[in-house]
């Protein structure tokens, strides 16, 4: 590696403020005269989505793309719980980086699902940080050995895409140790990241690029990261906060923004050079690193990736239900395949996530012999006579398997759906063919928990979450049984929205209050003894296992798992740790360690796990232990062990409230004396707008916002054939990536530089002519 200390010395200050945003959307910028090259960075996390330069201006998935494999989605890849199979598919797409020149590819994705309508989920791997982070850390480990940077997203507490550009997260400092760092925390100290992506939103009203706590004290002091922290695209708020808080990359580039103000404050004294080296210097060191990957010799076989691909389909699906043992079918059984979705997947999200795919494989092509009758359509609509063709074939079959789920837009990045329902299409046409044939089976397909009314109707549902390219000859295997489904889910799954903890509040406001705290998911749920239908880390299977020899000695725990059945399978073996419940407030019980194991029939494997005093910790100033009597579960087998601990003050707002009884609802009062400060929600008025608005929100108080909300929807819509459809995820996805991102970000990524925003911006605070003053002077 070059001499990056000596490339510095030679460095203007403007030509180290210029190296620390990028060239343009995918690339960093070179400086020849230094001898600096550029790298190219694009889209992941389940596939690459290079943009050619000619397309290279949409962080949003709109362009056109080089094929790629399309691996499954987050959702999927953490419902197999499969570490090895998660760095498996980190190697293929480093292969495939280097086959298409990328050195640097965004993600993996580790925020928390906090509440299943969030329209990004399907990117996240699980409402659980231990889940979560250790995968994230296995696909972060197969990429980086192969050369190719990785960048952990989003950092941190990016949970929603409600006015995600612009919300604060507030939060209470357990909360944010106990369940929206500690994913991150794993996949920095396991993976080895070479790069961190900050979030959008503010946290406890500092924003993300701007905080050095975060940034700084926690994620390098603490934790040890020692490689680069990039923004997300746009996602800066001010250069110079952002160069003391160690936000060393400003993506995309091209916008110089606050280049100049941040050389001034500099002179002046306000910030600090040797900041601005840190940030140059680490920006530095990621483009030689990146370039040394590169050198390293790799094959790329795109042919195997898409065996890796439908690998990877079969081992996170879950087998929800099968009653009667429905599935696996015979290879003769007559059946009647319906939905739209059998003949086109829904296989992957919308947004900047979304790969313009190598090959794609469609359920239909891989059920030859099955009677198909579409009977509803793309939207999830449906009528009287397609529910009568339905019906007709139904009868006629010998088993039923409908294709239903979630299309296209209902979930995506830059908003979130409105609720947890099915299309009434979906919802119509497998109740007929329940109610016409008792032996029909359901094949799910939704990046996020739905509601599920007919689950008593039908005997059995597979859930394969959005199963990638060749997620159709997956289900396919799995439906016939020539794959043995091996799924546990990575989140809770409802019976209705209105049980979810948040529901009331989530999504409601501009900001984003965590008024439940801690009690996320199943959390929550076992703590409230709320029913859910489907638990976190349930999942059937066509043969059976059993547990046995449950010993803890010392920090060691020791079980033994058989499989019982005729047939072959893996299974996941889940420890928890239950705390004691007679002090500070804790979950009944939390994941600590997992390992999935494949027995052939009869067999049976010893595993062991190795638990340290974190995994009994709570945050209190600190990571404290309680001392008490704390219970080991692995499956349906307990062991208890003392530990002493140490003292843990309890708040006297406990006593009493959500937090002490979360069967009671959570409130803003209580939350309040939990966080110590009270809250009051932003508001909107005239002559104190900020860069920090957006078009969205100001077009109601302001004309001149008003014509830029409609210039921007006629810009977009000619994308679109001119079409302003709110229907189409894509263009909801532009709308509020764009009308609905803060002032500053049409700056930094919208090209809208010099005067032309602060100018408007004056207008719509009722200073005319000093807005065009502005504008004028640029």
């Amino acid at each position: 590696m070059k001499d990056v200390k000596e490339i510095l010395s030679k460095m203007s200050l403007e030509d180290k403020i210029a190296l620390c945003e990028g060239k343009n959307f995918w690339e960093t910028m070179p400086f020849e005269q230094y001898g600096v090259p550029s790298i190219f960075m694009c889209d992941g996390p389940h596939g690459l989505r290079k943009q050619e330069m000619e397309n290279a201006t949409d962080m949003l998935g709109i362009n056109n793309s080089r094929p790629a494999t399309c691996f499954p989605t987050a959702v999927t890849t953490a419902s197999s719980w499969n570490k090895e199979l998660l760095q498996e598919i980190g190697k293929a797409i480093a292969d495939e980086a280097k086959d298409q020149g990328v050195s640097m590819v965004l993600g993996p994705g580790v925020n928390i699902k906090r509440n299943p309508l969030c329209g990004r989920n399907f990117e996240y791997f699980s409402e659980d940080p231990c889940l979560a982070g250790k995968l994230a850390a296995a696909y972060i480990t197969g990429m980086e050995g192969e050369g190719i940077a990785t960048s952990l997203k989003h950092f941190a507490a990016n949970s929603q895409e409600h006015c995600r550009f612009v919300s604060d997260g507030i939060m209470d400092e357990r909360t944010l140790r106990e369940i929206y760092l500690p994913a991150f925390e794993t996949a920095v100290k396991e993976g080895r990241p070479s790069t961190v992506m900050c979030s959008y939103p503010k946290l406890n009203g500092v924003h993300l690029s701007d905080n050095k706590r975060l940034l700084t004290d926690i994620l390098r002091d603490e934790w040890g990261f020692s490689g680069m922290v990039v923004t997300d695209w746009g996602a800066m708020c001010d250069r110079i906060e952002g160069f003391k808080a160690g936000c060393d990359l400003n993506m995309p580039g091209g916008s110089k923004y606050m280049e100049k103000e941040a050389a001034q404050a500099v002179r002046e004294g306000i910030l600090s050079e040797e900041d601005v080296d840190k940030c140059a210097e680490r920006v530095l060191r990621l483009v030689f690193h990146a370039l040394e990957g590169e050198k390293g010799e790799g094959s790329c076989d795109y042919a195997d990736h898409h065996v890796l691909a439908k690998k990877a389909a079969m081992d996170g699906a879950v087998l929800l239900k099968n009653e009667r043992d429905l599935l696996p079918l015979r290879e003769d059984a007559r059946i009647a395949v319906f939905g739209h979705m059998a003949k086109e997947l829904r296989y992957q999200g919308a947004g900047s996530s979304h790969i313009n795919v190598t090959k794609l494989s469609q359920p239909i092509d891989f059920l030859p012999k099955a009677i198909y009758e579409e009977c509803v359509d793309v939207h999830g609509d449906t009528t009287d006579d397609m529910i009568e063709r339905a019906v007709k074939a139904a009868k006629e079959a010998e088993i039923c398997i409908v294709f239903a789920g979630l299309p296209d837009r209902y979930e995506s990045e830059g908003f979130d759906r409105s609720d947890m329902k099915m299309p009434e299409g979906h919802l119509r046409l497998i109740e007929a063919v329940a109610k016409a044939n008792e032996n029909t089976a359901v094949v799910l397909l939704a990046g996020a928990p739905v509601e599920c009314p007919w689950a008593e109707s039908v005997k059995a549902i597979l859930y394969m979450g959005l199963p990638g390219q060749a997620g159709g000859e997956a289900a396919a295997d799995l439906l016939y049984g020539r794959t043995n489904p091996s799924g546990k889910l990575a989140e809770s799954w409802p019976f209705k929205y209105a049980d979810c903890v948040s529901s009331a509040y989530y999504g409601k406001d501009h900001d984003a209050l965590y008024l439940e705290g801690i009690y996320v998911g199943y959390r929550y749920y076992d703590r409230s003894l709320k029913a859910v239908r489907w638990p976190f880390g349930y999942g059937l299977s066509y043969t059976d296992f059993e547990y046995s020899n449950l010993d803890v000695t010392g920090n060691t725990v020791t079980v033994s798992v058989t499989n019982k059945g005729k047939t072959a399978g893996s299974e996941v073996v889940q420890l928890y740790i239950w705390a004691p419940q007679d002090g500070l407030h804790r979950p009944l019980k939390e994941l600590k360690s997992f390992e999935k194991v494949f027995l052939g029939a009869g067999e049976t494997r010893s595993l062991n796990f190795d638990l340290a005093d974190r995994d009994f910790a709570i945050w209190q100033g600190g990571w404290k232990v309680p001392g008490g009597i704390y219970r080991i579960s692995v499956g349906a087998l307990f062991a208890d062990v003392e530990k002493e601990g140490e003292p843990v003050d309890i708040p006297s707002w406990q006593k009493g409230s959500f937090y002490e009884d979360p069967s009671k609802k959570p409130c803003l009062e209580e939350f309040e004396k939990m966080i110590g400060r009270k809250y009051s929600a932003p508001v909107l008025k005239k002559g104190s707008f900020t860069l920090e608005n957006t078009v969205a929100e100001l077009k109601d108080y302001s004309l001149i916002m008003k014509i830029m909300y409609k210039a921007v929807e006629s810009v977009i819509a000619k994308a679109f054939g001119g079409k302003k459809d709110y229907d189409d995820p894509a263009f909801r996805m532009m709308m509020e990536s764009s009308a609905g991102s803060p002032l500053r970000s049409l700056m930094v990524s919208g090209g809208m530089q010099g005067g032309v925003i602060p100018g408007m911006l004056e207008i719509a605070n009722g200073h005319f002519f000093k807005g065009i003053a502005r504008m004028i002077k640029g």
